[in-house]
């Protein structure tokens, strides 16, 4: 597993991890110019051995960004980076380590490191956004609790930014339905903002993670927080979109969603609501407009690889997050390949009845379909 955890020794750090974040920790390099850096070399060991002149070679990169990066190559900075983080019990995930969010992997511009504060768990790929204003009003707010809550107890992820207004409703919604949650932030873990949001970073960070791709000590700056809200869209599966107006960053982060191919869902206002012309124009232009947990299961469709959940089932639509236990068990019996009803009852551990009256409640909800001569296949649609 790629990644340093608390009370290592020094002498064990991952060099390939600590080359990683010097280069994320080299000033002026932000994701664009990571990913034309490593789509030019390959990986963070040959940015650092490329000469001067094959640094400017890479677009985007002039003779400033260039030296920049070569007088980091006996930078000390990275190695301190890391044992602080070991010091305060942080976990630095490097692209394609084991621990890295799989739907973060599907992102062009992925953050090459992910600090977290917390653990991150394959379950999180069924993950669910949720951003709007940070001067919202109390219909905001109660609609983004009220969906942070339903997906929660659904068995979703909630995903949002830690910041005022709606973002710290949808998490706290998802900490009273006992489910887990994902904080983006824009600062580094040192710094929590707003601070006023140090007791919710703490309740999150116990019941899902804090993450950013900032170093330790950064602060918060106006061009930061737009950057980080491609991360949001890029965990979650989709986005919902509460009370954005016209100039909101919210939107950016459904721009990104759209850009990521992840579903775009926006809950409606008032028509006269300023707070939320700018859900109101998305939905216009072909966001799905949601109302409730249903609408939003309905809108994530089939995902493209099956998810496990905590309970050790297979999830292969957000829509099987609906089915009871018996109804999720009888499901888990059904195959992609087609058996015949006899198989399926005497695999099963309830009774004859039960397990037919269960199939056919799954036929209803589109799980399954039946086929010719008794037999049963699932359904992905």
């Amino acid at each position: 597993m790629e990644q340093d955890s608390a009370g290592e020794n020094s002498a064990e750090l991952d060099s390939e991890l600590v080359t990683a974040i010097r280069l994320n920790l080299v000033p002026g390099i932000g994701p664009r110019h990571q990913r034309s850096l490593l789509d030019y070399f390959g990986d963070p060991e040959s940015v650092f051995a490329a000469s001067l002149t094959e640094l400017e070679r890479v677009s985007g990169v002039g003779s400033k960004l260039a030296r920049l990066i070569h007088a980091a190559r006996t930078s000390d900075n990275a190695d301190e980076e890391v044992r602080a983080c070991q010091q305060n019990g942080y976990r630095l995930l490097r692209m394609r380590a084991d621990e890295y969010p799989e739907n973060l992997t599907e992102v062009c511009d992925a953050p090459l490191i992910l600090y977290c504060r917390g653990e991150l768990k394959p379950q999180d790929n069924l993950a669910v956004g949720i951003v709007g204003s940070r001067r919202c009003t109390l219909y905001g707010t109660q609609q983004a609790e009220k969906f942070g809550r339903a997906l929660a107890m659904a068995g979703i992820t909630v995903v949002s930014g830690l910041a005022r207004g709606i973002d710290a409703a949808a998490h706290r919604g998802a900490l009273a339905g006992g489910g887990r949650t994902i904080a983006v932030s824009g600062t580094g873990l040192n710094h929590v903002y707003p601070p006023e949001h140090v007791e919710l970073a703490e309740q999150v960070s116990q019941n899902g993670a804090v993450v950013c791709e900032s170093r330790l000590d950064q602060q918060p700056t106006s061009g930061i927080f737009p950057q980080r809200n491609r991360i949001i869209s890029g965990l979650s599966l989709g986005v919902i979109i509460i009370e954005a107006n016209r100039k909101s960053g919210a939107l950016h982060t459904a721009r990104h969603a759209m850009e990521q191919g992840r579903e775009v869902m926006a809950i409606p206002g008032r028509i006269d609501s300023f707070a939320s012309d700018g859900c109101n124009d998305l939905i216009r232009d072909g966001a799905t407009l949601i109302r409730n947990v249903d609408d939003v299961i309905e809108a994530l469709g089939p995902l493209v690889e099956p998810v496990q959940t905590e309970e050790q089932h297979e999830v292969r639509s957000p829509r099987e997050l609906t089915l009871s236990v018996q109804q999720r068990e009888i499901l888990d019996l059904v195959t992609s390949e087609p058996q015949h009803l006899d198989e399926i009852i005497r695999a099963a551990e309830i009774g004859s009845s039960r397990v037919l009256a269960t199939l056919t409640v799954l036929e209803m909800k589109r799980m399954i379909k039946r086929l010719p001569g008794g037999f049963l296949v699932r359904a992905f649609n």
